[in-house]
């Protein structure tokens, strides 16, 4: 019986992990500077790039954001991404030609 109550109380904390609301990440530019965020899992990403961007004085068009290799898109959420807290999201300069 008391390995039920862990299991239970085990899919209890996953389930409170999974429906927070806020995460907190990180994004590292090309020059190993970090900037933290914390953020909503149901927004668009498109608000921490763009905040990102004038922290940093460039140009949302001029920088490039991935997470695990992949690029992010404006529309993209950190749920959609399966973004976690701690993540880290690499802010990279865009490359022109």
């Amino acid at each position: 019986m008391g390995e039920q109550m862990e299991d239970s109380d085990l899919v209890e904390a996953a389930e409170n992990v999974a429906t927070t609301e806020h995460i907190n990440v990180k994004i590292v530019g090309q020059d190993q500077t970090e900037v933290f965020f914390k953020i909503k899992r149901s927004t668009p990403l498109e608000k921490l790039m763009n905040t990102y961007c004038e922290r940093q004085g460039k140009s949302a068009t001029s920088v490039r954001f991935l997470f695990d290799g992949t690029r992010i898109q404006p529309n993209n959420t950190a749920a959609q991404l399966e973004l976690e807290d701690g993540d880290t999201i690499d802010a990279m300069a865009e490359k022109v030609g």
